[in-house]
């Protein structure tokens, strides 16, 4: 099964996040959908699955001086790039611009973008279940060598 939600917690300023966020993330469709110290984002009618909290990851705990989270929001090749777009313009630092990265696997095509507190946000497209058939019967007939796979895409 997947994810249901993630959060990222410690947002030492919850309305430069909202922010931040709110415009990164609208070019997944994300909107937010509970506001509040525990804030969650979504892209359906009902659910949040993205949360950001004003407060320590644990109850009662210091909230951390630096963030080290990752989450990856599935899109497409277009929502890449204006999502990178979006993020950098939010106040973002660009962490990897839209591309492949072919050392995940030969269709991995993402962008990464550090927010204001440090976690490195990312989307990415996996390719197409065609571009996957085409480039598995590839590999197995012959016509793709594997260490070509730059040429797969």
């Amino acid at each position: 099964m997947g994810l249901d939600h993630v959060g990222l917690c410690g947002m030492k300023d919850i309305d430069e996040a909202e922010a931040f966020y709110t415009q990164a993330l609208a070019p997944l469709g994300y909107k937010i959908k509970i506001p509040g110290m525990a804030m969650g984002f979504g892209e359906s009618i009902y659910k949040a699955d993205f949360w950001i909290t004003a407060g320590p990851p644990v109850r009662g705990g210091p909230i951390p001086t630096e963030a080290a989270g990752h989450v990856a929001f599935k899109g497409t090749r277009a929502q890449v790039h204006a999502f990178h777009e979006a993020a950098l313009q939010a106040g973002g630092k660009c962490n990897g611009p839209p591309g492949f990265r072919k050392e995940y696997h030969p269709f991995y095509y993402g962008a990464f973008v550090l927010d204001p507190y440090g976690n490195n946000i990312e989307v990415v497209n996996h390719g197409s279940a065609w571009q996957w058939i085409w480039y598995l019967l590839g590999t197995k007939l012959g016509f793709i060598a594997a260490e070509d796979t730059k040429k797969a895409y």
